[in-house]
């Protein structure tokens, strides 16, 4: 259990770090943790070209995952859907973007860490 407890509490801080980041971009932080069902999006801001669907992604050492492998088909589906319900609940006109945010932290340390922004990290396919 305590594995499991130390997995929530590190998503939760990356969680928080990341929107932090976005702010700091210039990224207005619309959602966090917004749910549609059983579908979740971590983050959900926009600036003003993009509405900005945010995956994040905390990790306690040193990840083998290339980035592509974080978000597989499935996963990328489930975010477009639920970006859909999203737009059409809130009647929003504006493109959107998928962006990953990867946070490490060093050591298993939570002051210390490495954040990585892709933006446009997947596309929907037509």
């Amino acid at each position: 259990m305590k594995n499991f407890y130390r997995k929530t509490e590190l998503g939760r801080i990356g969680e928080r770090l990341a929107a932090e980041y976005l702010v700091k971009q210039g990224i207005q932080i619309l959602e966090q943790n917004w749910r549609h069902r059983h579908k979740e999006i971590d983050i959900i801001g926009q600036d003003e070209r993009f509405l900005i669907i945010a995956e994040v992604k905390a990790r306690a050492d040193i990840f083998l995952e290339a980035p592509g492998e974080m978000v597989d088909k499935t996963k990328q589906n489930y975010l477009i859907r639920a970006a859909d319900a999203y737009i059409q609940q809130r009647g929003i006109d504006k493109e959107v973007r998928f962006d990953l945010l990867i946070i490490v932290f060093e050591d298993g340390d939570l002051q210390r860490y490495h954040l990585e922004h892709i933006p446009d990290a997947f596309l929907p396919e037509p």
